[in-house]
């Protein structure tokens, strides 16, 4: 993992900025076919993910990317979408967020994971510009290993600005 504790910060861990939000799909909310709309999904994901790091950085966040977004399985008119959204990464003015969707029937009880992406965010200061952030410290192995993964998209995302 690389040191990012130079900022002179205290770090925090995961845990301390992870949320679970929950919405309910209305007819207002789905297609023709009466599946959520993506888009709609994506600016719930987009707020899950922001809310983290805000929480984590305490500074307004702005969206900088999403690395991927997979649409696994359709969320229905009715069903509950839980977004649980989680740190994954920090740099020193960015930060990578993890958010798992589930879809829950609420006749049944079914619960399926639905989508999954990985988003950074850019915490800003008083003068909107780029304001460093605490350093994150994963403690389970799985925290590490995201961690770990989450440096390698980062180096893929430059490699492919760099390109551009």
């Amino acid at each position: 993992m690389a040191d990012n504790s130079n900022n002179g910060m205290n770090g925090k861990t995961p845990n301390d900025s992870k949320i679970e939000m929950t919405e309910l799909v209305l007819p207002n909310d789905t297609n023709l076919l009466g599946n959520l709309l993506g888009g709609r999904l994506m600016h719930w994901m987009d707020i899950a993910g922001a809310l983290v790091a805000s929480r984590h950085s305490n500074k307004t966040v702005a969206t900088v990317a999403l690395d991927s977004l997979d649409f696994r399985h359709p969320v229905r008119m009715g069903e509950l979408v839980i977004l649980k959204a989680k740190m994954t990464w920090a740099g020193r003015t960015s930060m990578e967020v993890a958010i798992n969707v589930y879809a829950e029937n609420l006749k049944n009880g079914n619960v399926i994971l639905t989508n999954k992406a990985y988003m950074t965010f850019v915490a800003l200061g008083a003068d909107c510009k780029p304001s460093l952030v605490p350093p994150l410290i994963p403690e389970t192995d799985d925290e590490k290993n995201e961690y770990i993964e989450a440096e390698k998209r980062r180096d893929d995302r430059l490699k492919k600005r760099s390109k551009e």
